[in-house]
């Protein structure tokens, strides 16, 4: 693994514990400059893995808690009316930041998730007719929780689609709680140490855009990505969007192993991740026991590997 990467793991890993591969996937998304939808029920370490990751890359950091009476104003900033200048003031709202996490980003109506589109597909903000620039490098983590939707609004296929990777905590393992009980949680985020600045992992997201890529690979990307429309459990396939997101997350990958090339196997370990909130499941599939997972793996399956 690229050096300057284990070290932000292992900042991390010290109060999320027995997760290395989400944490490896997070990072991989963020070289990439995508940003992440962890779908996990509450309590196992969502808030905790986004303020370590802040931490770790002195990153700014901010976080909103979505619910029903949240405005878009309250994300992008608004106008107010300055008495003694007879001007209007912009006052900029929590998104302008490093890293923002969206606390339970289907709780809120669909108008004020809708207002996090633009920003998050260009990085700008435009309130009365001026558009902004956000400071880079720049991520949303956003959370939702699956069970229990009572009171809860589903994010539009046009918002999921801005999420690079879908991810799942899921519950600590037996050594991993134990450790949770001896103080390796959120009370100890003090122990997370700063070993990265903004700028250096703007850095290493440049050289990740720089991984080389053969055109084997790209015609592969494509072809898998087209497999998913045509699969027969599958009522709506990948964008081509997301076969962006799974070039720029192979070349994450590729960058994370310390390669400047991509190879089959940086594809195959993030295919799963990008594709598996972009696919909308036939009734069949319901009806079937058929999930994402089944159907990237028959996808994977089908495609042959190209040998370069």
């Amino acid at each position: 693994m690229n050096e300057n990467i284990q070290n932000i793991h292992k900042e991390i890993t010290k109060v999320v514990r027995g997760k290395d591969t989400v944490v490896d996937m997070v990072l991989c998304a963020m070289l990439a400059g995508g940003h992440i939808l962890l779908e996990d029920i509450p309590g196992v370490g969502k808030t905790t893995l986004a303020v370590a990751l802040s931490r770790a890359v002195s990153l700014s950091y901010k976080r909103m808690q979505f619910t029903p009476d949240v405005l878009p104003s309250d994300i992008l900033g608004f106008s107010l009316y300055d008495n003694k200048t007879g001007e209007f003031t912009y006052r900029p709202g929590c998104i302008f930041t490093n890293l923002f996490l969206a606390d339970e980003i289907n709780r809120t109506s669909p108008k004020t998730q809708s207002a996090l589109l633009e920003v998050m597909e260009e990085h700008k903000v435009t309130v009365d007719g001026v558009t902004r620039q956000l400071e880079e490098p720049f991520f949303v983590i956003a959370t939702q929780n699956p069970v229990g939707a009572s009171g809860t609004q589903k994010l539009p296929d046009s918002q999921l689609d801005r999420f690079f990777v879908r991810l799942s905590l899921g519950y600590p393992s037996h050594a991993a709680a134990t450790d949770i009980l001896k103080g390796h949680s959120m009370d100890q985020i003090d122990v997370v140490q700063p070993v990265c600045s903004a700028r250096e992992f703007r850095l290493m997201q440049q050289k990740t855009g720089e991984v080389f890529c053969k055109d084997e690979l790209l015609d592969y990307i494509v072809k898998l990505i087209e497999a998913t429309r045509g699969n027969q459990w599958v009522f709506q396939g990948i964008s081509p969007r997301g076969s962006l997101a799974l070039l720029k997350m192979a070349r994450a990958h590729a960058f994370m192993e310390d390669r400047d090339y991509v190879v089959p196997e940086d594809i195959h370990e993030v295919f799963y991740s990008v594709a598996n909130h972009r696919m909308q499941l036939s009734t069949a599939a319901k009806a079937a026991g058929k999930t994402a997972f089944d159907v990237t793996e028959q996808v994977l399956s089908q495609i042959p590997i190209p040998r370069i």
